[in-house]
């Protein structure tokens, strides 16, 4: 069961944490390898200041963009914790078939898992930032030992305003990110154009006043014989309007000077 799954991986856990350093820096480093994978190097930054003037630094932030194209970024802070003598203390009392040990224990990795969401807190401050932040357990089965704790999940998320997330979990979110950042860019591009063929309104031949600047920024024009859209008239359109049938003479004779001189 559970105890066995526990046990299992208490070998190589004592092993990864024997050196102080590697203890100190490997949560840090898997949260890295995870941002570098769903992340472009512009998303996200290191030791991030997240509030102007602050002197607290959170390890990662996502980027995620301001109310205002061009604007400061508001940041998503991201945290690794890892409390491995707790998580030690649980593997070991698992292994050796100590019940009253392992709850003593998980009781402890809880509180552990609480001290350093409090301590995430700190990098919350909108609107610099999300109103909630990530705490990152760089182990699947940290992770899974702390989700069985649900009532005490809920409340950390809801009173510390802080996530806990593995490192699946994380994966997860930061792809959902990376589709929102590019929905966004397309929504952007979308606008750009837009305004790009916004037509001047009074004027009864619009297209000439757009097509040359839309020719300009195309890679590419394909001209096709089909009519493939509807050209749909407003109510009030000046193009309702009854028109002489020499209204249009200057055209011609502007595209036959043109013709002329091409």
């Amino acid at each position: 069961g559970e105890v066995h799954s526990l046990a299992s991986g208490v070998g190589d856990l004592k092993r990864m944490l024997g050196n102080v350093k590697t203890r100190g820096v490997w949560g840090e480093i898997q949260l890295g390898a995870l941002l570098e994978e769903a992340l472009t190097d512009t998303q996200y930054q290191r030791n991030v200041a997240v509030s102007p003037g602050s002197s607290e630094r959170v390890e990662f932030a996502v980027c995620l963009p301001g109310r205002e194209e061009g604007g400061a970024p508001v940041y998503l802070p991201i945290d690794s914790k890892f409390p491995q003598e707790d998580y030690a203390r649980l593997a070991e009392a698992a292994q050796n078939g100590d019940q009253p040990a392992v709850e003593a224990a998980r009781k402890a990795l809880m509180t552990a898992v609480r001290t350093e969401a409090r301590r995430i807190g700190k990098y919350i401050a909108p609107p610099h930032t999300t109103d909630f932040a990530v705490m990152f357990l760089p182990l699947e089965g940290l992770y899974a030992e702390v989700m069985q704790h649900a009532s005490a999940v809920e409340a950390i998320q809801r009173e510390q305003r802080v996530l806990i997330a593995g490192p699946s979990t994380l994966l997860a979110l930061l792809n959902s990110l990376q589709m929102g950042f590019r929905t966004l860019a397309i929504e952007r591009r979308s606008a750009e154009v837009w305004k790009l063929l916004h037509y001047p309104e009074g004027r009864l031949h619009e297209d000439d006043f757009v097509a040359h600047r839309l020719f300009w920024r195309c890679d590419k024009v394909v001209c096709l014989p089909d009519v493939l859209y509807n050209y749909r008239l407003r109510s009030g359109s000046i193009m309702r309007t009854s028109l002489k049938p020499g209204a249009f003479d200057a055209v011609d004779g502007l595209a036959d000077r043109y013709r002329f001189y091409v």
